[in-house]
């Protein structure tokens, strides 16, 4: 049984992981930007760089998954740069922490995303060893790494899970996708050949649970499904589960700029992401299958 600090707890996968530790028989306890009665609450400030250090004292490892959502607003000058210091910021003030009061910390377990790759679509098939993209989001991602393996200068096994569009029963990307679907009015978004990497939220659980309970595991996985879906094939697949029609034409590319901005790259561009690595490890994926995963999902 471990001890385990997580930021980002509240969060839509924070939730659930939290859940699977506390399941497992680990001891968890959160950091919040509100205070709370809970004795499993601590508070942090990330503008004041304060954080409770009782939050600190005894944990075996963290996992950081605070950061805000990419796709929530239009990426405004203020936007880009909250984006970033939500996980740059707050990577630097654990790692600040941590060097400063020295506890015996086992692990240091972090989220990126898939983002580093860039936001194109090419035939090239990206692992753990493929350069960084030269947007935005892959500035975002570098600056995010860099500041969670600082923790392997304090010899602290460093742990960093690039993650690709998580699939939830509420919330997140499935639930807006599904919602014009469920009307009769699903349809592609651009050329509908762009690739969307995804993961099941069991699986992504899962391999936050094994960077505990496995400790050959270190440095950087891509936690994608093993199976290469198109935002078409993704759609028409919900589509298929929901039984509903999918014929409409695919929504242009030129309205989504309209509407989003830069912010339509996410939507309108994707490319292939190896899972071999974290195969590799023996980690067995419950959800391979997008199929398998979507009736898991919207008919359970």
């Amino acid at each position: 049984m471990a001890s385990i600090l997580v930021t980002g707890g509240t969060g839509l996968i924070g939730k659930h992981l939290c859940s699977l530790l506390l399941k497992k028989g680990h001891e968890v306890s959160i950091l919040s930007r509100n205070t709370s009665s809970k004795p499993n609450v601590f508070k942090w400030d990330i503008n004041n760089n304060f954080i409770d250090e009782n939050a600190i004292k005894n944990i075996d490892y963290i996992i950081h998954l605070a950061g805000a959502g990419i796709a929530d607003k239009r990426w405004t000058s203020n936007r880009k740069q909250f984006l970033i210091d939500s996980r740059v910021a707050t990577s630097n003030l654990l790692f600040a922490k941590i060097k400063e009061l020295n506890p015996n910390l086992k692990g240091f377990i972090a989220a990126s995303g898939i983002g580093y790759y860039g936001a194109i679509t090419s035939e090239e098939i990206f692992d753990e060893n493929s350069a960084s993209g030269n947007d935005f989001l892959s500035s975002i991602c570098v600056k995010w790494e860099n500041a969670s393996l600082q923790f392997n200068s304090l010899n602290i096994r460093t742990v960093i899970f690039r993650t690709g569009v998580v699939l939830t029963k509420k919330g997140g990307a499935l639930e807006k996708i599904a919602l014009p679907i469920k009307f009769g009015l699903g349809a592609a978004l651009g050329t509908g050949k762009q690739y969307m990497p995804w993961i099941h939220i069991n699986d992504l659980c899962n391999m936050y649970l094994e960077s505990i309970e496995n400790i050959e595991l270190k440095g950087i996985y891509n936690a994608v499904a093993p199976e290469h879906c198109t935002n078409k094939s993704v759609s028409k697949a919900i589509a298929k589960v929901l039984k509903k029609p999918f014929f409409l034409p695919n929504i242009p590319t030129f309205l989504l700029k309209i509407s989003l901005g830069k912010l339509s790259c996410i939507l309108l561009e994707g490319s292939r992401v190896s899972s071999k690595k974290m195969e590799k490890t023996g980690f067995k994926f419950q959800f391979p299958n997008l199929n398998e995963a979507l009736k898991n999902l919207l008919t359970q």
